[in-house]
């Protein structure tokens, strides 16, 4: 049954838009008739399927910004495996989200870029995961030196592809982020977990690929919500099951670069786990308390340390050394 659960689970936003096989419908119907979680599941899914396919709203700003753009971010459709889940989502909702920019791309989002040189950034971003994959670039390669500092390699590459795509038109930059994001989502190792536990070294992080199309998902929603921001709509976190994917990660990222000499700190995710960060050999000198879109935000650099909401007791300093790791880990 915990097979079939699991099978069905990733069946139901297919079956929600009536997009399932014979083969699939067979596996589905039965188990919604036993299983009144899932079933609960799938008919808010058929819900909002209704409401997609509803009268179209009037032209003009929406009155909730929120509901307006939840209202057409349907569930991810590609048949990926759990791991590449999140990614699909969240490229689902930002392809959601870019009809808003007709006419309004020279807005100014994040850092120094619009909205066109965002997208930009993306698909120079996407392509590291891209390329390790066996998919080529959709922009012509940097000359950048082997030995180049993985950071500074990842800002040339971001400016070059930035300068390159400001010569063309955002729905040129738009089809290629994409393509590439396609095609990404196409590859064996986002539709095989055996493939995708092999480790390659990206953005200095040596990760399975499973993770790196974590830490992509992650990215993307983070520039869709820096878009959102920008245009005054508010984007949606992602769906719960694929934010704490993206909470693990980081928790665990978080642990290797604070290092096993760092003062004790018993972290905690709201409505999730707690994990020890830093020393095992020493009693825990502070608990930290964070909400998981917040912490997410901060890892991303959308919090200062000292701003971020938190819970803390104990030891002071042993907090924020936690939170300013956290922060320091930002490249988006």
């Amino acid at each position: 049954m915990t097979d079939d659960h699991a099978a069905v689970r990733d069946l139901l936003a297919a079956w929600a838009f009536g997009a399932l096989d014979p083969a699939e419908e067979e596996t589905v119907r039965p188990h919604l008739a036993e299983c009144e979680s899932c079933a609960a599941r799938a008919a808010r899914l058929r819900e909002t399927v209704r409401l997609l396919d509803g009268p179209a709203a009037a032209p003009g700003p929406p009155a909730d910004g929120a509901l307006s753009l939840a209202l057409r971010i349907r569930p991810a459709a590609p048949r990926v495996a759990g791991h590449a889940a999140p990614y699909a989502a969240a490229v689902a909702g930002l392809k959601a989200l870019l009809p808003e920019l007709a006419g309004r791309w020279a807005t100014p989002v994040v850092h120094d870029w619009d909205a066109h040189a965002t997208v930009a950034h993306l698909l120079a971003a996407d392509e590291h995961l891209a390329a390790r994959l066996g998919i080529d670039a959709r922009v012509p390669p940097s000359p950048i030196a082997q030995d180049t500092p993985w950071e500074d390699a990842w800002n040339r590459r971001t400016a070059d592809v930035i300068a390159h795509e400001h010569g063309r038109t955002p729905e040129e930059t738009v089809a290629d982020w994409a393509a590439q994001a396609d095609r990404l989502l196409a590859a064996p190792e986002a539709r095989d977990p055996e493939l995708a536990a092999r480790a390659v070294t990206l953005m200095g992080l040596r990760l399975p690929v499973a993770d790196h199309f974590l830490v992509r998902a992650f990215e993307t929603w983070i520039h869709t919500d820096d878009i959102g921001r920008a245009l005054g709509l508010s984007v949606a976190p992602p769906p719960q099951e694929h934010l704490w994917q993206l909470v693990r990660l980081a928790v665990r990222v978080l642990g290797l670069a604070l290092g096993p000499s760092a003062p004790p700190v018993l972290f905690s995710v709201t409505g999730g786990e707690e994990w020890v960060l830093g020393s095992e050999d020493e009693p825990v000198q502070a608990e930290l308390a964070l909400e998981p879109v917040d912490f997410c935000l901060l890892l991303g650099g959308r919090y200062a340390p000292e701003t971020v909401p938190r819970g803390a007791t104990g030891d002071a300093a042993a907090v924020r050394n936690v939170l300013e790791r956290a922060a320091s880990l930002a490249w988006l």
